[in-house]
C-alpha cells in the first residue's frame, strides 16, 4: 500500500495535499491530542469500548472483506481499529487518518511493532480528504463527533470517498458525563504540565440523542441506514447505492 494512499489520483496531487497539510497543521500546540498524546492513547487502548468484533459482524456478515478491499479510519487516533482490522485481515489495505501528529506516531509505532504492511497513517483533516471520489470500499470512525464541530461536513465526506455498495460504520457515546471524562483529564493534565490553556478542543464532549444522530446522516441518499443503540454507545451502518 502506498504511504500516502487517499491520494489516489497521481503524484500532483500527493505532493499538493502534503503541502497542505504542513500548512494546514501549524496550529498543533493548540490541540490537547498533541500535547499529551499518551493520555488519550491510554484511554482509547485500555479504557474504552472495543468494538473490533461489532465492526466485523456488521459490515461483514459473511465472515470477512474481500480481497484488496480499501478501508479508511477516519480520527484514528493511535490507530486502534486500523491496526486491529489490519492484522486480522491482512489481504486488505488500511489508512488511519487524524489531525494529530502525536497521536498518528503512536499508532506508527505499534503497527511497525506488528510488522504490519498493509496498515498506514497520515496527518488529514477529516472535513477535507484530499482523495478523489469514491475510492473507498469501507469507511469506520469511533468517536469523531465528540469533538468534532462540522459534523454534517464530516458525513458529505464519508459519502464522497465511499464507492458504490460502500459501507461506513459510525460508533459515538451516548452519554455526555462519560464521553467527556477523556477531555477533562486531558485539560487537567495539559493544565498542570503545560504553561498553554487556549487549546481548540471543548471541555466537555458533544453526544447526539437518538432522534440527531439519526438526522445527521439524512442528507445524503444513503442506499441504506441502520441506528442502533447498545448500553452506553450509539452505532450507524451506512450503505451507499
Amino acid at each position: 500500500m502506498p504511504r500516502y494512499a487517499i491520494a489516489t489520483e497521481d503524484d500532483e496531487i500527493k505532493t499538493s495535499a502534503r503541502t497542505v497539510a504542513a500548512t494546514e497543521f501549524h496550529d498543533s500546540d493548540e490541540s490537547l491530542f498533541e500535547q499529551v498524546a499518551w493520555l488519550y492513547a491510554f484511554c482509547r487502548e485500555r479504557l474504552f469500548r472495543d468494538d473490533t468484533e461489532r465492526m466485523i459482524a456488521t459490515l461483514w456478515r459473511n465472515g470477512g472483506p474481500l480481497p484488496g478491499t480499501q478501508l479508511i479510519e477516519l480520527g484514528c487516533g493511535p490507530g486502534f481499529y486500523s491496526r486491529r482490522l489490519a492484522e486480522r485481515f491482512q489481504h486488505i489495505s488500511v489508512i488511519g487518518v487524524d489531525r494529530s501528529e502525536n497521536q498518528l506516531l503512536w499508532a506508527r509505532q505499534r503497527a511497525a511493532a506488528c510488522e504490519l504492511r498493509n496498515c498506514s497513517f497520515e496527518r488529514v483533516n477529516v472535513l477535507d480528504l484530499p482523495c478523489a471520489d469514491r475510492c473507498f470500499d469501507v469507511l469506520i470512525a469511533s468517536r469523531l463527533f465528540t469533538v468534532l464541530p462540522e459534523r454534517n461536513r464530516a458525513v458529505a465526506e464519508m459519502y464522497r470517498v465511499l464507492k458504490s455498495g460502500g459501507r461506513c460504520f459510525i460508533a459515538e457515546p451516548r452519554y455526555m458525563f462519560w464521553a467527556s471524562i477523556p477531555l477533562f483529564a486531558m485539560w487537567l493534565l495539559a493544565s498542570m504540565t503545560h504553561s498553554g490553556n487556549g487549546y481548540r478542543e471543548p471541555r466537555k464532549a458533544t453526544v447526539f440523542s437518538a432522534s440527531a444522530f439519526e438526522k445527521v446522516f439524512a442528507a445524503h441518499p444513503w442506499k441504506r441506514v441502520k441506528i442502533w443503540q447498545d448500553g452506553r454507545y450509539q452505532y450507524a451502518l451506512c450503505e451507499k447505492d
